[in-house]
């Protein structure tokens, strides 16, 4: 039995989409419950694509867009 499942493919190199900071819906799906920024092995975005989204993901953060703790938390 083989445990190794199918790689997972960037998002972004997929459907070719622009990574912003404005956009909380897209960058909420790449965080956890708790509020933490997904690893690569888990989303499964590219290298560049991750650096990119982790850099949106803290610039959001920021400007208030996206939260630091989810919403259950608060």
């Amino acid at each position: 039995m083989n445990h190794h499942s199918r790689r997972k493919t960037c998002h972004f190199c997929e459907n070719k989409v622009a990574i912003d900071y404005k956009d909380e819906h897209l960058l909420d799906r790449f965080t956890n419950d708790r509020g933490k920024i997904l690893p690569r092995r888990v989303s499964g975005t590219c290298a560049g694509h991750q650096r990119q989204l982790s850099q949106a993901i803290k610039r959001g953060r920021y400007l208030a867009l996206v939260s630091y703790i989810p919403d259950h938390q608060r």
